[in-house]
């Protein structure tokens, strides 16, 4: 995989879920579910070829700007989120 390509994010709703992707291949998944608290971000997954290319956190990056967009909380179940949301605690009034 080359470095210069982009990791495009984008939303699944019908699955419940952000999408990123590297070229035409799936690179990661942000899974979620509503509930009366906001948007719960349950898992991620980065397929083991795209690891440490920056699909986690571009997937958690796009979870934010869509949550500020559309004027909901989040519910920060995902480890990795979490850990995301430490280094960038501009977004923690976000967190439900």
């Amino acid at each position: 995989m080359s470095d210069h390509q982009h990791v495009v994010v984008g939303d699944d709703t019908d699955r419940g879920r952000y999408e990123a992707h590297i070229g035409d291949r799936l690179a990661g998944v942000l899974s979620y579910v509503d509930d009366e608290r906001g948007r719960v971000l349950q898992h991620t997954v980065v397929g083991e070829a795209y690891g440490g290319h920056g699909v986690g956190s571009a997937l958690a990056a796009f979870a934010m700007a869509d949550a500020r967009e559309a004027g909901r909380r989040i519910v920060p179940q995902c480890t990795f989120v979490q850990g995301w949301l430490q280094k960038h605690p501009e977004h923690g009034d976000l967190v439900a």
